[in-house]
């Protein structure tokens, strides 16, 4: 209790000397204006102007004239000062030390490297003449800071600078969050001497402990996009009630961003490494990010190099600041963050992570968040499909085997593949490296190829220039066995597809046929034995005409495998390679031959006409 009334004491010591100075300042500017009160406008004018011109040449001129001419000239970012020897040796241990020495190029040296600003020297040179110094949040660091340089402690004269500063900083900015965070922000010019004197970690031990306290400091957390790890619990504990908002006066706390970024990142490297909830960081993380690189970039294309490198440095630092938890940050945001490092060409580092994030929950992302653009100014794609497909490898490599996810990440991956086949500069091989691997992702989820054709289909679309090998070549990933009965029906009739493709689909479409005539004829030879058995051996009909009918039927199945034989004969031996103005000629002998006139679903086979009894199907 003593320490703290002394040090309450001495605060009220120093508000109740500042009027005071500034009544001491008052009068000695009015001094300097005139010697009277009745002197001429002129005069008074010209009295300014003789000041404004000392102050040019001399930063100390308000100070009074000393009466030993024994002066020493600061220099202090280019600014002189003039002080009286032996009132700065009074409070500076430093100087005194120099001066003892005798060592006139060290003292020559020191004199002219001051490490400050000249405002915060003024104040220090105040101080020295014995006027009362109002410190702030905006000063009491550099002060401090300049008084340790100066060597102004308690050892070398009782009721120092240093003292001063220190116990205002420690009593008045320390507690507060809005104060240490301004306090912080004025360390950048001094950095160097802030860190040697410990205030750099005094003010980022006391950000990240209020942090912990209360992490909404940092600002509401992305909600929809929390970890899996978080319990209801944490979000009760840390969410502050509408009466703590109301009488919680810091409650529109200073923001983070503010601070530049090399500050910024010791204090997020620091709450890493504490308590603070990841999702706090992330939402922090989030906000630096649109503040410096997303908002200055928006609209601007042609930026300076500076602020182009500036931005560069912010999305690299803010890259590695990260959390490594899954799914704090929607795919969305870092989708673009990974656009702006390919854009601002950040280092590989910064790429590779982003992209390793983005896989790690890609069953999260839009086929949109996939649409990266491609890097560099002679670009052959509108996209990176490079990109894209490691963004995949990172996906399955360390994916679980949770079927949902594996079933979103290949609906995923096939609405990618349809958004770039409208590309016109999209090489074969690399949408055909992006339909096997399509392909491949949906192969353990029994999903149909139907968006895998609809691709295929737009790409062969929009180029029409292509060959028949390279058409070939775009379905050589397609799997036609697993095409709904639709999309085999379109296929028939896409004139789009490379003849070799119509005759492999429509021989698919004939063995499905054959298969679902032996499965209706097992169904029926089945329900004929248990009726037989149900009914005593009383049929409906004679035993002859049910033989005369299965005959029928035996010969239909032999009938139909007869044609699939020379239809596989002739694919084999290349027969359909024939001049392309009979193509058309041919497509409708092949549906004339499968028995197939207009539509799949109306696709009766010639032997169509020895019908099965009807009662057969009953």
């Amino acid at each position: 209790m003593s320490r703290t009334f002394r040090c309450l004491q001495g605060m009220q010591e120093e508000r109740a000397g500042s009027s005071v100075g500034t009544q001491q300042d008052t009068v000695f500017l009015l001094m300097k204006l005139s010697s009277g009160i009745f002197l001429d406008v002129k005069i008074i004018q010209k009295n300014i102007k003789n000041m404004v011109d000392k102050s040019d040449k001399d930063a100390s001129y308000w100070l009074p004239k000393p009466k030993s001419r024994t002066d020493i000239q600061f220099h202090v970012s280019g600014v002189p000062f003039n002080l009286d020897r032996d009132i700065i040796v009074q409070k500076s241990g430093k100087i005194s030390q120099l001066l003892n020495e005798k060592s006139e190029d060290n003292i020559q040296e020191f004199l002219r490297n001051i490490p400050a600003h000249p405002n915060t020297f003024e104040l220090v040179a105040r101080f020295c003449h014995g006027f009362r110094l109002t410190m702030s949040c905006e000063n009491v660091l550099p002060l401090a800071c300049l008084a340790f340089y100066l060597g102004m402690t308690e050892s070398h004269s009782p009721n120092n600078l240093l003292s001063k500063a220190l116990t205002f900083f420690e009593q008045k900015i320390l507690p507060s969050w809005n104060e240490t965070i301004k306090a912080f922000l004025t360390t950048e010019d001094i950095m160097q001497q802030a860190v040697d004197t410990g205030l750099v970690d005094e003010c980022i031990e006391s950000l990240v402990g209020k942090a912990v306290n209360n992490p909404y400091l940092l600002g509401e957390p992305i909600v929809n996009f929390i970890s899996d790890e978080l319990s209801e619990d944490d979000v009760i504990h840390h969410n502050p009630s509408a009466r703590r908002k109301l009488f919680v006066s810091e409650w529109q706390s200073e923001d983070l961003t503010i601070l530049p970024l090399s500050l910024y990142e010791l204090t997020i490297h620091s709450m890493n490494q504490h308590a603070v909830p990841p999702r706090f960081v992330a939402a922090s993380l989030l906000k630096y990010a649109k503040k410096w690189v997303f908002c200055s970039a928006k609209g601007d294309e042609k930026m300076s190099v500076c602020k182009t490198n500036r931005q560069r440095e912010v999305i690299e630092v803010l890259e590695r600041l990260m959390p490594h938890q899954k799914g704090l940050f929607p795919c969305t945001i870092l989708s673009e963050m990974l656009r702006f490092a390919i854009r601002l060409e950040a280092n590989a580092g910064c790429r590779n992570g982003l992209e390793l994030r983005i896989g790690k929950q890609l069953d999260q992302a839009t086929a949109t968040d996939l649409l990266i653009p491609s890097r560099g100014y002679a670009k052959e794609m509108h996209y990176d499909i490079e990109c894209v497909k490691r963004i995949i490898k990172h996906f399955y490599r360390d994916y679980g085997s949770n079927m949902e996810g594996l079933i979103a990440a290949a609906k995923l991956i096939e609405e990618f593949l349809f958004e770039v086949a409208s590309d016109r500069d999209l090489e074969i091989n690399a949408f055909v490296s992006l339909v096997e691997m399509s392909s491949a992702a949906s192969m353990g989820t029994d999903r149909s190829s139907d968006g895998i054709y609809r691709a295929i289909d737009t790409y062969l679309d929009k180029h029409s220039f292509l060959t028949e090998s390279e058409r070939e070549e775009v379905c050589r990933g397609l799997d036609y066995h697993r095409m709904s009965a639709e999309a085999c029906e379109h296929a028939a009739k896409n004139q789009r597809l490379p003849l070799r493709i119509v005759v492999q689909v429509l021989f698919l479409v004939q063995l499905q046929l054959r298969d679902a005539i032996a499965k209706d004829m097992h169904r029926t030879d089945n329900k004929l034995t248990q009726d037989e058995v149900g009914n005593d051996g009383e049929l409906n009909l004679s035993e002859g005409i049910v033989k005369n009918e299965m005959e029928k039927m035996s010969n239909k199945v032999i009938e139909l495998e007869k044609e699939c034989h020379v239809m596989r004969k002739e694919i084999e031996e290349g027969c359909v390679h024939m001049v392309k103005k009979e193509k058309t000629s041919m497509w409708r002998e092949m549906k004339r031959k499968f028995g197939c006139i207009n539509k799949m679903n109306n696709c009766n086979c010639q032997v169509k006409k020895k019908r099965v009894h009807p009662k057969l199907w009953t």
